[in-house]
């Protein structure tokens, strides 16, 4: 419990230091005034001063924020009128607010090169974890366990490449060769025509045999420095995260699913309980979440501020600051009702 305890403090605190960071980096990179650098909100507990910076740990855990000098238009005596963020071009501060996500999708990808150097690139096994009943597997005699290792007399070695054989025979029969506690065997099955439901909730219609997979992975050495696997790690990744944010929208995904602060807890929990390298690939995917989450058009999080330079940037002039206020008490209410959905999630879902 302690051990998870640590994790679950050490995860959220990296994601929102990293994301902070970015923030932070790209102000004093422009020559911007930062006034604080602060992990958590609320009352100070511990910190201490640098130049013009006070970095402090705060009370309440919910996230983080660097204060900017001018942020708001204020004027800012301890600050020289070109250090503030106000008065900076547009494609400054927009640069300056973007690069929280950015170095969230940066910590990610630094985590899968890690993993690739650390592990080596993860190959799903072609176990199978179970089969269907009235399935063609179950009529052929597929059991619990049996590896298979050819198909047609090509040898398999991964999961990924199992499936796509069986989908290119497109139902023709096949001669699959198995491997059933050290025994070899032979099996001849049909794929079926099956139509079921994706990860997104999308209907997909392929040739099925039938069969679960076991979910064990072997890793094999990656090719070079790994810099290319993690970048496609990364992408990969945030294309699924972004498919499942548009499937929610589409209500492909129940809105149930949406999780809170006590979901990321618990998968945090479980990661690290199932060891260092889990809890670090659980890490990468949060985090890309985290700058998806960040990324949206949204006023009061970083997508809106984006929105709102990127605008100020075409027009050439600043936007009418009474839409803008409005905007903003509209995206905090939108964000409020967002927040309170995930909580009321995580609720029911402890009470179930």
């Amino acid at each position: 419990m302690i051990t998870s305890i640590i994790a679950i403090v050490l995860v959220l605190g990296g994601l929102i230091f990293f994301h902070e960071l970015g923030h932070f980096v790209v102000a004093r990179i422009f020559g911007m005034g930062v006034k604080a650098f602060s992990l958590g909100f609320g009352p100070k507990l511990a910190g201490f001063t640098s130049g013009q910076t006070d970095y402090k740990l705060s009370l309440i855990p919910l996230g983080g924020y660097v204060a900017l000098a001018g942020e708001q238009g204020e004027d800012e005596p301890d600050f020289p009128d070109d250090k503030l963020f106000s008065n900076r071009p547009a494609w400054q501060r927009l640069c300056v607010v973007a690069a929280g996500p950015f170095f969230n999708f940066l910590l990610a990808f630094l985590i899968y090169w890690f993993l690739g150097l650390a592990q080596g690139q993860a190959v799903v096994l072609p176990l199978v974890g179970g089969v269907l009943p009235d399935s063609p597997a179950a009529e052929a005699g597929f059991v619990k366990d049996d590896l298979v290792t050819a198909i047609d007399g090509v040898p398999v070695d991964s999961w990924t490449q199992m499936v796509e054989t069986i989908r290119a025979a497109e139902g023709k029969p096949l001669t699959v060769e198995i491997d059933r506690a050290g025994q070899v065997l032979t099996l001849t099955v049909t794929p079926k025509v099956n139509t079921y439901k994706n990860l997104f909730g999308e209907n997909v219609t392929v040739p099925m045999v039938g069969i679960n997979q076991a979910g064990q992975v072997r890793f094999e050495p990656i090719d070079g420095i790994g810099f290319a696997g993690a970048l496609q790690n990364t992408w990969y990744m945030s294309k699924v995260v972004v498919k499942g944010f548009v499937s929610i929208l589409e209500r492909l995904i129940p809105v149930e699913s949406v999780g809170g602060p006590i979901m990321l807890a618990q998968m945090v929990h479980q990661s690290a309980q199932s060891g260092f390298f889990d809890l670090l690939g659980m890490m990468a995917l949060i985090s890309i979440n985290l700058a998806i989450i960040n990324l949206l058009p949204i006023p009061v999080l970083d997508g809106g501020h984006i929105l709102f330079f990127g605008l100020e940037i075409i027009f050439r002039r600043p936007l009418n600051d009474r839409w803008k206020a409005m905007s903003m008490r509209v995206g905090l209410l939108l964000l409020l009702l967002l927040m309170s959905l995930a909580i009321f999630n995580d609720v029911r879902r402890l009470l179930s």
